[in-house]
């Protein structure tokens, strides 16, 4: 009778969580909090993930390579041992061979870095319009079992093409996770401020991954092996999916019949938009310097200023609070001015611009990292003001299904990715430092004045929601769900009028080709 107690008092635990969990499920705002929860997580392991490499495939590259050349080590130390004289004589001889090891393990780590972000440029046109076919839930849940699957690879590869293939591996996981996970958000926060209020959590999310897995990664792989830090990952992500799977339930027939989403407006549709392609635009040149900064800045800091691996390594850790800190400012300011989100999306592109030109200016530890913390804070500020606005023009102008636009904002981070392991270093060697930090720093100050096209956007309005047209009676063609209009103001006389914006000569051909098509 004594081991029945203890099973009774269990199942009586299980019994009071499962219908705890259900009344959490029933409301619908705590069941979009857990969701968020989950996006979350999803966008933190993917970019953990992303950075937990770095202080390990290094290392691991040149291991497998000096494997194969056991007189390696004798040579490196022999010219370190000779005299300067001597050393300048023989260089011809002995210096050509490590340089060109040290080069070829350079490009290797460079494709590798860069090979995630290609395989996600090239899936993110095909997984956007699969997950406006497909709803959310499903395409994030094929995400974070590919993100699995990545995770188990990484952790028992033992050559340089598995590394490659559980680097593309997370590319396509991305490609699905991150989109559909985005995109999730802004359709279970579809009103102002709480939309730019919950893009702004992921964001932190996504700086904390990445800031975080590198020392993450370096401590679990000094202290357990190469293979602990992806096995935790490993743990998380499949967590993060059974959570899924109870919360979101995206198999289920009421759910099924639930998302029932209208059809959502093609890709290479919205990419025509002219107001998307300024916001993609500014996503894509405010990332460029830190995804060419990232792979080059150590080597630079060491010959600069004779930089620790300590002082490499934090340099980037910092920049964690400025980030954090300006997607609270950008957040708090977009829900008491909403008009304003082009400005504090042009100010952060100026800080990035500014931020970049002044590193190469930096000699010592403290003022390279100020630079960098400028860099991350303007980051923070174009991402979670545009973030929201590509969810609000796809409302205003299209339909409201979110995963080909934010499939065009995850295309546009990862065209600076993609380039930036690889182009970075001949950059450098060519041109130097310098100039790759003043022209990306350029880049960004031209590029601040265009989102004054944007200043008008918050004074577009959605004629009539496609949910109620839904409910009421069904859309008499594609785009008829969602029309365009604009707020209309009066002229001196009082006669009505809209309002003139930006692209009014090239609307008349955008929308001539959009009704045609």
């Amino acid at each position: 009778m004594e081991p029945a107690a203890p099973v009774g008092r269990a199942r009586a635990a299980a019994i009071k969580l499962s219908e705890a969990l259900g009344a959490v499920l029933q409301d619908p705002r705590r069941q979009r909090r857990l969701v968020l929860v989950i996006v979350c997580v999803a966008l933190f392991l993917d970019n953990m993930l992303y950075m937990v490499i770095v202080p390990i495939v290094p290392d691991y590259i040149a291991h497998m390579h000096k494997a194969g050349r056991p007189t390696q080590s004798t040579e490196v130390s022999t010219l370190q041992a000779s005299t300067p004289a001597t050393g300048s004589a023989d260089r011809g001889n002995t210096s050509e061979p490590p340089k060109a090891e040290t080069e070829s393990e350079d490009v290797k780590i460079g494709v590798l870095f860069a090979s995630k972000a290609i395989l996600q440029l090239l899936v993110n046109p095909l997984s956007g319009p699969f997950i406006d076919r497909m709803s959310y839930d499903v395409p994030l849940l094929i995400g974070l079992g590919v993100l699995f699957a990545s995770t188990l690879l990484f952790a028992f590869a033992e050559n340089y093409a598995t590394l490659f293939a559980a680097r593309s591996l997370q590319g396509l996981g991305s490609a699905f996770a991150d989109t559909s996970g985005i995109a999730m958000i802004a359709d279970k926060y579809p009103e102002e401020p709480e939309r730019s209020r919950a893009l702004g959590v992921a964001l932190a999310f996504i700086s904390f991954g990445s800031l975080v897995a590198p020392p993450f990664g370096g401590f679990l792989c000094r202290f357990g092996g190469k293979h602990v830090p992806f096995l935790v990952l490993a743990a998380v992500s499949l967590l993060d999916a059974l959570l899924l799977l109870v919360v979101a339930k995206p198999f289920s027939a009421a759910t099924r019949a639930r998302a029932n989403l209208p059809v959502g407006t093609p890709i290479h549709r919205l990419m025509l938009d002219p107001y998307i392609a300024v916001v993609a635009g500014a996503l894509t040149t405010c990332n460029i310097p830190l995804a060419f900064l990232e792979p080059t800045i150590a080597t630079w800091m060491e010959r600069t200023m004779a930089a620790s691996e300590l002082e490499t390594g934090m340099a980037w850790l910092p920049a964690f609070v400025p980030h954090v800190l300006g997607v609270y400012l950008t957040v708090r300011l977009a829900a008491r001015y909403p008009h304003l989100q082009w400005l504090y999306g042009a100010l952060g592109l100026a800080v990035i611009g500014a931020s970049s030109c002044l590193v190469p200016a930096c000699r010592s530890f403290a003022p390279l990292v100020v630079s960098l913390c400028g860099l991350c804070f303007g980051i923070a500020l174009v991402d979670t003001a545009l973030l929201p606005t590509l969810a609000f023009l796809v409302d205003v102008r299209h339909v409201s299904v979110y995963g080909s636009v934010y499939a065009i904002a995850d295309i546009s981070y990862s065209v600076a990715y993609a380039l930036g392991p690889i182009v970075a270093g001949h950059i450098v060697h060519s041109l130097g430092f310098a100039q790759l930090s003043l022209g990306m720093g350029l880049a960004n100050l031209l590029y601040a004045p265009v989102l004054l096209l944007l200043r008008n956007v918050s004074l577009l309005r959605r004629s009539r929601s496609e949910r109620d047209v839904l409910l009421d009676e069904p859309p008499q063609g594609l785009y008829d769900a969602v029309r365009l209009r604009e707020r209309p103001v009066s002229d001196p006389d009082g006669v009505p009028r809209s309002l003139s914006g930006p692209f009014d000569e090239c609307e008349d051909v955008y929308n001539n080709y959009y009704t045609r098509s």
